[in-house]
């Protein structure tokens, strides 16, 4: 494979895997060695074995790093702190993109930035949607009540006001009680239960200071 195909045949992928290269290729040892050499001349950016992104001087764009962690980890979404801070719902800017898997946890430290995931069992797995991130780039993102409810699962101590206050929600006229409710029920978490009854008296309190 010569580079110029290559920049052909990932025109429209910020972040591409060797599967996108291999498929039809008559030597795919050829085209991994290919890869190899092209990583050490700086001409593409191994994230983890088996993905890559372009080097800067020739890509089109830059990857979004909720791309880069969908593809890192293919069974896996966006969510917690990462998903509450693109909702708006928490003022924050977050570091290192969170996501949650049914899969083991782990840390993947990449050149594009930091990424982490959380297991969650299969039956919380859920609850995310296929957002538009721009520049025809598209990402798994947990929705605003699941991405909330995933935090007070996962946390250690979330069912407090005081864990609750120091996310210093915001925006909170985006959530949707009806769904929290719903979900809360399904998953059979009291935990859960007691996060979303905290949360709907800080929403109400909220209404009523506004009118």
């Amino acid at each position: 494979m010569k580079y110029r195909e290559l920049l052909i045949r990932t025109a429209g992928a910020p972040v591409f895997t060797t599967g996108l290269l291999l498929a039809g290729a008559k030597s795919p040892g050829a085209v991994r060695i290919q890869l190899a050499r092209w990583a050490v001349a700086g001409r593409v950016v191994p994230l983890r074995r088996g993905v890559y992104t372009l080097a800067e001087p020739y890509r089109r764009m830059a990857p979004h790093p909720f791309l880069v962690a969908n593809t890192l980890k293919p069974a896996s979404y966006v969510s917690l702190q990462s998903a509450l801070a693109h909702h708006g719902l928490i003022p924050e800017h977050v570091p290192v993109v969170t996501s949650v898997t049914t899969g083991r946890p782990e840390q993947v430290v990449t050149p594009v930035g930091a990424f982490a995931y959380r297991h969650i069992k299969a039956a919380l797995f859920g609850g995310a949607h296929y957002a538009d991130l721009g520049n025809g780039q598209q990402a798994f993102i947990a929705t605003p009540e699941k991405a909330l409810l995933d935090l007070f699962y996962l946390e250690a101590g979330a069912d407090t006001a005081a864990f609750i206050a120091e996310l210093r929600l915001q925006h909170l006229d985006r959530l949707d009680l009806i769904t929290l409710d719903r979900i809360s029920r399904t998953s059979n978490s009291k935990k859960l239960a007691r996060c979303v009854h905290m949360l709907k008296h800080i929403v109400t309190d909220e209404y009523e200071e506004v009118e």
